[in-house]
């Protein structure tokens, strides 16, 4: 998978460069094929102005992840950065989840009505 990670309004070290791979990782080999190469992540992380919030730092991370030719899109804001990292991943991981089931079950649902009109059939 190909991962492109931005930092906007902060400094973006080896360690958050680190910490934002590990946790594409986790959903990489949770939730996306082996055999699905052409999967790919745009990462923003960054600060958000402190005019909003009263002068409280207030941190942003924002998934973009392509795959199999679907976008998948998460967001999150938070008083600390790795807290909204966390949580995007989380929201990530739900979207993925939720796509692959709903995928699940309309195949499923093809093969119940194939198997009705199979029954009504009379050999």
């Amino acid at each position: 998978m190909n991962i492109n990670i931005k930092a906007t309004n902060t400094v973006l070290t080896p360690a958050i460069r680190e910490y934002i791979e590990k946790k594409i990782g986790q959903v990489e080999e949770k939730l996306i094929s082996p055999q699905d190469t052409s999967s790919h992540c745009d990462v923003e992380v960054g600060k958000i102005s402190r005019h909003h919030n009263k002068g409280e730092d207030v941190f942003r991370a924002e998934f973009n992840l392509t795959v199999g030719g679907e976008l998948f899109r998460a967001e999150s804001q938070q008083g600390n950065l790795y807290a909204a990292i966390d949580e995007a991943k989380d929201e990530l991981s739900r979207t993925l989840r939720s796509s692959k089931k709903k995928k699940k079950d309309i195949s499923r649902r093809g093969m119940l009505k194939i198997k009705n009109v199979l029954r009504g059939l009379k050999w």
